[in-house]
């Protein structure tokens, strides 16, 4: 039987070099190289979507791959495929960098400049470890097979907008139409998701900031369990704990949350640093909530640029939502879309905040009333973004009655 190896090199000669190898291997089936981590992810997500045998049984992970460092895409695509081997290909050969690969979850390292024989075995042996991983995942069916959960980032063009609101309703929407669902704080100097719902709370994200290896046991000890039916991770109480969370961390959250949980939904805020800028990054959708003036809009346009000038997401990539939408105005969404370059939404949110100030004031942002027409439009948005069906969007249906996951696959960049 043949070996499906795909290579994720960064450079052209280095990927001319290492496709010209892999050709003479025996029973060796090269897929086209991709050139970044993004694509990979992409790829393979896409690949699972179909069916488990559809993946390569190996990746090889170049160093000089990008933007995601090569061990920390090792440690998303092992968390996300386990049924795929990955070798590291690396200049370095340290037993220090070989310990940190295997913790990784790399199957092997070779060495550069590369030779015949160790790529044939290092190659060989994650391909029989994948081989044996699939016939034990054919075998059971609780085991987690495919690419994980979506992730919907939501982020604010400014302060106000409603970034907040937004994030809180689509969890709200997913877990109603019976999808397990996390919602993440990770404005992290100053996050309300706790205040919208009636939170007190000891742990935060903090608290997974500088471990390893996040176990389900220690995942599920950091977030909190609401009555909703959600599973909060909140931003810390002191704002300057925030500083803790680095974009590595943020990566395995999320890469360990979407193993367990069909929707997650991140609160990105307004404020870009490190650690919400991976999330917007690795989401499969990411929302940007805007208001129709002027001051908003140029808010956004200069997120979307900053966005692609880190190489976050392309413009086109993103999602806006106008927010407080009034027909009398005249920013309407075709301008929105036109002035930044994003997709917009079909549904806007009206402004309607007398519908939302109870709850706000209380704390209750679960009890906002089915007629609500700011909960109506956010739901439907929902369902617009693929997080449920159309037909469970509905605010009044009954909690029981479950559907299946309509969800976008993969960042298409």
């Amino acid at each position: 039987m043949s070996t499906r190896i795909l290579p994720a090199v960064g450079d052209a000669d280095a990927a001319r070099s290492v496709t010209t190898l892999l050709s003479q291997l025996p029973d060796a089936e090269p897929v086209g190289p991709v050139g970044d981590s993004t694509s990979l992810i992409d790829t393979l997500a896409r690949l699972a979507a179909d069916s488990l045998e559809d993946l390569p049984e190996v990746v090889l992970v170049h160093e000089r791959i990008g933007p995601v460092p090569a061990l920390e895409l090792i440690r998303e695509v092992a968390l996300r495929f386990p049924a795929v081997g990955v070798v590291l290909v690396t200049g370095d050969t340290s037993p220090g960098l070989y310990s940190a690969a295997m913790d990784s979850g790399a199957r092997g390292l070779v060495g550069l400049p590369l030779s015949y024989e160790e790529l044939a075995q290092r190659v060989q042996s994650a391909a029989g470890w994948s081989t044996g991983v699939r016939r034990h995942l054919g075998q059971g069916g609780e085991t987690f097979t495919g690419p994980g959960g979506t992730v919907v980032a939501v982020a604010g063009a400014k302060g106000g907008v409603g970034a907040t609101v937004t994030a809180v309703q689509l969890a709200l929407a997913a877990r109603a139409a019976g999808h397990s669902t996390a919602l993440v704080d990770l404005d992290l100097q100053s996050g309300d998701v706790a205040s919208y719902l009636d939170v007190q709370f000891r742990r935060s994200v903090v608290d997974l900031a500088a471990i390893q290896d996040i176990s389900p046991r220690v995942l599920q000890d950091a977030m909190y369990a609401h009555p909703s039916g959600l599973a909060l991770l909140l931003a810390p109480g002191d704002g300057e704990r925030g500083e803790d969370v680095t974009d590595r961390s943020v990566r395995q959250v999320l890469s360990a949350l979407r193993t367990r949980h069909e929707v997650v939904v991140v609160d990105c805020g307004t404020h870009m640093d490190t650690a919400n800028a991976a999330a917007v990054e690795m989401a499969d959708t990411a929302v940007l909530v805007v208001t129709p003036d002027v001051v908003a809009v140029r808010a956004a346009k200069r997120m979307v640029r900053l966005w692609d000038r880190l190489q976050i997401r392309k413009a086109e990539d993103t999602v806006t939502v106008v927010n407080r939408h009034v027909r009398a105005t005249e920013i309407q969404p075709p301008l929105v879309a036109r002035i930044t370059g994003t997709q917009v939404a079909r549904t806007t949110v009206p402004a309607q905040f007398k519908e939302l100030q109870p709850v706000v004031d209380a704390g209750r942002m679960q009890d906002l009333e089915a007629k609500s027409t700011v909960k109506q439009a956010l739901w439907t948005l929902a369902a617009e973004l693929g997080v449920v069906r159309a037909a469970d969007t509905a605010p009044a249906r009954p909690r029981g009655d479950r559907g299946s996951l309509g969800l976008r696959r993969g960042r298409h960049r």
